[in-house]
């Protein structure tokens, strides 16, 4: 995680004796003890107004990749603004903005949006919180639960984004494309009667949130928000689902485990079927047993390799979709399908019942 280091430094005592006062251990002794050197001390100086918006008014500013580099940052007291922050950080505070339209590339830890309003964002990170805000609009990925306090008029839809540096940017900050939790969102201070929050309809496009930069600077950053383009699978969530046939796909460790998730969710999403959601967990005997059951035996050997990335897709002839695809497209790939639309509902539920609790651990 990375954090502000203060200028102020514990200076060395100077030699209270010189080499003139007879001092053997003076300065200009050729045998004086060196005073020792310590790791902190050679670290580059961080000051911390670069890593910090504050008190800007209709102003366009931001980051560009590989200049936050894993340190915190913090926005605060601005009007009216478009902010973006084009790479990694450690965490993000946004305080009293109003107006803003607001990108944050991915954060290893949390983003905490405080006494803010009428502000859009596109956001990824590792957890997200808002206390006393209002008329929001964020389009997120989240590894875990995203949490409102005192909020209200909170929108949310999925992330969509696409610059060649985000991959390589989510890997540094621990995310998974596949984690996202955006639409499962807990009010902590529910009011009886009122929803204070609610998600975008699904034909919502971020740029339309947060406009691509007009900046010089920043229109270098190859952007696109065509959802076909983005780095994280756009996923359907808690909206109400097309159809009562649903297929899970579970992908096992492999040098191309990635790449074959991704090439099916092009092949589905073209054919016109829904991804529900996606999860990269690692999984345990116990939970194949559950989850796979008379066909356990064949997948128990791959768990060893790594974390497995399962897909829900829906939508009517989803099920014989997928096994045509999968039978077709990865044939030297050991790749679980369900069978059958009964089977398939039990395994949806009981896969991401397990992920959805091994997350929250």
């Amino acid at each position: 995680m990375g954090c502000f280091f203060s200028k102020r430094r514990k200076q060395a005592k100077e030699p209270q004796l010189g080499a003139e006062s007879g001092d053997r251990n003076g300065a200009g002794d050729p045998g004086a003890e060196k005073q020792p050197q310590y790791s902190w001390d050679q670290r580059a100086k961080i000051d911390p107004k670069d890593y910090m918006f504050s008190g800007l008014k209709n102003e366009t500013v931001g980051r560009l990749p590989g200049k936050v580099a894993g340190q915190q940052f913090v926005i605060q007291d601005c009007e009216n603004c478009n902010i973006y922050i084009f790479d990694h950080s450690a965490t993000i505070t946004i305080d009293d903005c109003t107006g803003c339209r607001i990108f944050l590339g991915p954060v290893k830890g949390s983003v905490f949006f405080r006494d803010c309003k009428d502000c859009k964002c596109i956001v990824a990170c590792q957890q997200f919180r808002t206390r006393d805000c209002r008329k929001m609009e964020v389009f997120l990925c989240c590894a875990t639960q995203p949490i409102i306090e005192s909020s209200t008029g909170m929108k949310f839809g999925c992330f969509q984004y696409y610059y060649p540096e985000l991959a390589l940017q989510l890997k540094d900050a621990g995310l998974s494309i596949f984690n996202n939790t955006w639409s499962n969102i807990h009010d902590f201070t529910p009011d009886l009667g009122e929803n204070n929050w609610g998600l975008l309809l699904e034909d919502a496009l971020a740029q339309d949130a947060v406009p691509l930069p007009t900046a010089e600077e920043l229109k270098a950053v190859r952007i696109s928000t065509d959802a076909s383009k983005s780095i994280i699978p756009i996923t359907r969530g808690r909206r109400p689902k097309c159809s009562e046939e649903s297929c899970l796909v579970v992908f096992f460790a492999g040098d191309y485990t990635t790449a074959n998730a991704r090439k099916l969710i092009d092949e589905m999403t073209g054919k016109g079927f829904c991804l529900v959601q996606t999860k990269e967990v690692p999984m345990k005997t116990d939970d194949a047993q559950r989850v796979f059951q008379q066909k356990a035996s064949e997948f128990i050997p791959l768990l060893e390799k790594g974390s497995v990335i399962a897909l829900e897709f829906n939508g009517d002839g989803s099920i014989a979709a997928c096994q045509d695809i999968v039978a077709k497209v990865f044939t030297s790939t050991k790749v679980f399908v369900s069978e059958d639309k009964a089977s398939a509902s039990r395994e949806v539920d009981s896969f991401y019942n397990f992920a959805d609790m091994q997350m929250g651990m």
